[in-house]
């Protein structure tokens, strides 16, 4: 598995990047660590000038991705040929700057000044690897092996978590990773921050529990842990429990600090939880301070199309698209959007052949996004393009899953051609007998055929939805279907001319919504008295 660093497909916004700072004790770095980095800043330039100040605010710029600033602040503590840590300085500035081969050289000073027996200058150096972007870690890992031969067995937490942090960056290193979290948990039991990068790495993992076990584990030592209940909140977000992940995230945002950052994120998360609305927003608030905020303009376009307003979001996509186009920051995901957004408001051909695009430029996004595809003719109502699009799906994933057999059931139907749906329902539910939705699909497709239900061809589908409906947990969410299949039996044995059994139905019917009128008016002619016969009339 790959286990290169995790975040999210879309939204670069929400991605976590902890620092893995060497010492705990001062306010500053604490704050770096929380990520509340306009705190730290403030806090560091209160302390005046000195090296360890531009250290930290190094480190600081380095995590918020401002490797210039970054470098500034490294380069100005002034180097000394025998002082390790300016060198270490000097090295991140290079680092920060891509210059790989003079980082080594200054780190290499470092060492040598130190006479390689101090294990802190191996640990800052390897955290100066690990918050950096370099990506070829072997030789970051000599100075983890060179710093854990001076602990003689005794592991540093510190050392241990940018060990971590440093497998993460490689093809495989997953294991190594966890094995170096552990162990920094078993170095100190109380280290938060360890908790933390294990979870990530179970969810990376999709082992969510397990994820959640170590962020539960985190939060219970240190309550206002900020990046642990954003952790939390992504682990929720994966497994598809979208109200308690944005609970998490919210609990996050309080403890956070109130930055156009944060609002970005929480904005990125609504979202992502589906509460499009809400999103909008968020995203206005951060783009009122930040016009050219790249992942707000994306989620601004993104969220307005969710939400129905093609034409503003038609908008918003090509204002986005300028943006992200000087940057070449294109995403597959952003074809995807606007190729529908054009479907949508009449533009099939042009829309098409964008997603099309987007779908040979990404081939292991394909399927996905053939999905998409489809949708996006549905939406425009173009339904013999979506059933070629699905059935071309299906085929490249060797008979699809069960979500294919339903949408494409569902294109088949809206075209008209209820046979071919009732097919694809029916493999749905001999696939997955407990999927109560599919009893309906197959009765409403069968009911289509038979129009004016005199073959009762819908009848034994009802039937079967009424039984597997009101037997689930949730046949509350059932109610309209309930409704729906009652109704139609109700009707189906009336029009027979069997009233007994036909009310029954209407009955339930009725319980089901005491306001249905036709439930009403059906009752009430079967349960009206018979008008008594009058006598003959004899003639005189």
């Amino acid at each position: 598995m790959n286990l290169k660093p995790w975040k999210l497909t879309l939204l670069a916004a929400l991605s976590v990047s902890g620092s893995a700072a060497l010492a705990q004790s001062s306010g500053a770095q604490k704050a770096i660590e929380l990520e509340r980095y306009s705190e730290a800043r403030a806090a560091l330039l209160r302390q005046g000038q000195s090296n360890e100040t531009s250290f930290e605010l190094g480190r600081l710029y380095q995590l918020r991705d401002m490797p210039d600033s970054a470098a500034y602040y490294f380069n100005r503590i002034a180097l000394n040929p025998k002082d390790a840590m300016t060198q270490i300085a000097a090295g991140r500035a290079a680092l920060a700057q891509g210059k790989t081969a003079e980082a080594e050289i200054q780190f290499d000073n470092a060492v040598k000044s130190s006479k390689g027996k101090d294990p802190k200058v191996y640990t800052m150096i390897a955290q100066a690897y690990a918050e950096s972007n370099v990506k070829d870690v072997t030789k970051a890992l000599t100075y983890v092996s060179a710093g854990e031969k001076l602990g003689k067995g005794k592991d540093d937490p510190a050392l241990m978590i940018a060990r971590g942090d440093l497998y993460l960056k490689t093809e495989q290193g997953g294991g190594e990773a966890m094995n170096s979290y552990e162990r920094a948990t078993l170095a100190d039991p109380n280290n938060v921050k360890a908790y933390v990068r294990k979870g990530q790495l179970n969810m990376r993992a999709r082992t969510y529990n397990e994820a959640k076990t170590n962020f539960d584990k985190a939060i219970s030592l240190d309550p206002n842990y900020a990046p642990a209940y954003n952790a939390l909140a992504e682990t929720y977000y994966f497994a598809g429990r979208y109200d308690d992940a944005l609970a998490q995230f919210q609990k996050y945002s309080s403890l956070a600090e109130k930055s156009p950052d944060t609002d970005a994120k929480y904005a990125s998360f609504l979202y992502l939880t589906k509460k499009y609305p809400e999103a909008l927003v968020e995203v206005d608030k951060v783009l009122a301070k930040d016009p050219n905020n790249l992942t707000m303009n994306r989620l601004r376009a993104y969220s307005l199309y969710e939400t129905g307003k093609n034409d503003e979001a038609l908008a918003a996509m090509q204002k986005y698209m300028q943006l992200a186009s000087a940057g070449n920051k294109v995403i597959t995901e952003d074809n995807v959007y606007y190729g529908k957004m054009l479907i949508k408001g009449g533009k099939t051909t042009e829309g098409a052949a964008i997603i099309k695009k987007a779908i040979d430029a990404d081939p292991k996004k394909a399927a996905d996004l053939q999905n998409e595809l489809a949708q996006a003719y549905m939406a425009a109502k173009d339904y013999p393009n979506a059933i070629s699009t699905l059935k071309a799906r299906m085929v490249a994933n060797k008979g699809g899953e069960l979500t294919d057999k339903v949408y494409l059931g569902r294109a088949y139907e809206l075209n008209s051609q209820y046979a071919q749906a009732d097919s694809l329902y029916g493999l749905v539910v001999a696939e997955r007998p407990n999927y109560v939705p599919g009893y309906q699909m197959r009765a409403r497709a069968n009911a289509n055929i038979d129009k004016d239900s005199k073959q009762g061809l819908a009848k034994p589908y009802y039937e079967k939805y009424i039984e597997v409906a009101g037997a689930s947990a949730d046949a509350a969410k059932y109610k309209s279907g309930l409704l729906e299949a009652n109704k139609y039996l109700g009707y189906y044995h009336y029009q027979k001319g069997d009233k007994t059994t036909a009310l029954p139905y209407w009955q339930q019917a009725l319980a089901l919504d005491p306001n249905d009128q036709q439930a009403k008016t059906a009752i009430a002619e079967i349960t009206k008295p018979k008008t008594a016969a009058k006598p003959a009339v004899k003639r005189k």
